[in-house]
């Protein structure tokens, strides 16, 4: 059976196969950007564990409390150091992205202080965490205040509101890189070192947190590299390679990462407990896997962007611009065009292929949301997924995929199934 014949077989036309593959001939150059980017990426990850003198005995898993867990002591110095700070806190203990993100928040903010976000209104989950929308134990509850400059119409930074912004009661600034559900275009790592230099200089003492989720090893730094005080993410995103089954990350300065892990254990024991349950492996590996898998996100991103552009359809971002994360935003116009699009996703995966993805109300989510993942770890965002709310302008937003194949395919099929409904012709 040759390659044609086992498309066919997992439901991808002829048709649509060689559309894809005439797109794919223009990405070359693209895909050695990529590429090479990965490269010097996973090199980076290998030194910061040969510099750590990373050995088996830091695979053992430890219960309990986890006192003296050499493995996990060593797994933060091994993220320290990859992305060039004081400290790391690296833990299953982080649920997710949005509780790593709550812990920084929390832990750095207190009764008086002000929260001002300078890249608009954070992903939904964090509003309730915020305060945004009214919740339980929120920020807003415990007394701390809550400001947002939004950004230009062109997506870039408004630097003089920034600077009008920013009072004495300013404590943290926060600094989302990705687009969430939104259809505005990631910041750069460039575009982020200008806006924290802006904000130093108007007051060196105030803390930047950069939510860094979706953009880790896709450009060559890290908002760590340009004076983030704290840079968050999941371990189920990029870090992770596709093989942590849970777990999150906060890396920074000393004084911000201590105060982090005392919010997330109790004052007093910080990071000194926190067992690892067997995981180390896994968290290990995925990160040394996880430049190589990003770069596999990376060109299914692009190749999604320049089949659906060629198309007629508004992608953010486009197929030749840089990319600064792994999403990849689709404006597909209608509730029907995203459960398509949905549909062949989830016909691409391994785990659920036979599931139709429907749209259903999610906690921290103001509309329907459609979500098509068949992960072999709940909700991994670095694995093959799209996903969003169900509103205007009905943007899907694709992401992830452990392996350039899969990755193909999962486009393949979600233009498989646009085709079959009568929405796109080729």
């Amino acid at each position: 059976m040759n390659t044609n014949e086992i498309y066919q077989t997992l439901g991808v036309s002829p048709a649509v196969l060689a559309y894809g593959e005439k797109v794919l001939a223009t990405l070359t150059e693209r895909f050695a950007a990529i590429d090479a980017n990965a490269e010097l990426a996973q090199a980076k990850v290998l030194a910061a564990m040969q510099k750590n003198h990373v050995n088996a005995t830091h695979f053992a898993a430890t219960t309990g409390y986890g006192y003296d867990d050499e493995g996990r002591d060593t797994l933060e110095r091994v993220y320290a150091d990859t992305f060039h700070t004081e400290a790391a806190l690296v833990r299953p203990q982080l649920v997710c992205g949005t509780h790593a993100l709550a812990v920084a928040l929390s832990a750095n903010l207190l009764p008086g202080d002000e929260l001002l976000a300078i890249s608009g209104k954070p992903y939904d989950t964090l509003e309730e965490v915020i305060g945004i929308r009214k919740s339980p134990c929120s920020l807003a509850e415990y007394g701390v205040s809550y400001r947002q400059v939004d950004l230009l119409s062109d997506g870039g930074f408004d630097l003089s509101s920034i600077r009008n912004a920013v009072t004495a009661r300013t404590k943290l600034v926060h600094i989302q890189r990705s687009k969430g559900y939104q259809t505005r275009p990631t910041l750069s790592i460039s575009q982020i070192k200008k806006s924290i230099s802006l904000v130093k200089s108007i007051n060196p003492n105030l803390v930047v947190m950069v939510d860094n989720c979706y953009g880790e090893f896709v450009e060559s730094i890290e908002p760590s590299d340009v004076g983030a005080d704290m840079t968050v993410g999941s371990l189920i995103k990029n870090p992770g390679g596709g093989l942590a089954p849970i777990g999150g990350y906060i890396v920074g300065t000393k004084a911000c990462i201590d105060r982090c892990a005392y919010r997330l254990s109790a004052p007093g024991l910080g990071q000194e407990v926190g067992a690892n349950l067997g995981l180390m492996p896994a968290l290990y590996q995925g990160f040394f896997l996880a430049p190589t898998v990003t770069a596999s996100a990376l060109r299914g991103a692009v190749f999604a962007a320049a089949a659906y552009e060629q198309l007629g359809y508004r992608v953010v971002p486009s197929a030749a611009e840089e990319r600064h994360d792994i999403i990849q935003a689709i404006e597909l116009g209608s509730e029907e065009a995203m459960c398509a699009f949905c549909k062949g996703i989830q016909q691409a995966a391994p785990v659920d292929s036979y599931v139709t993805p429907v749209p259903a109300p999610m906690p921290g989510y103001d509309a329907p949301v459609i979500m098509a993942a068949g992960a072999f770890v709940q909700g991994s965002s670095i694995e093959l997924s799209a996903d969003g709310p169900v509103r205007p302008p009905y943007a899907v937003y694709y992401q992830g995929g452990l392996t350039w194949p899969h990755a193909k395919l999962g486009v393949l099929l979600s233009l498989q199934k646009m085709l079959d409904a009568g929405l796109v012709s080729l």
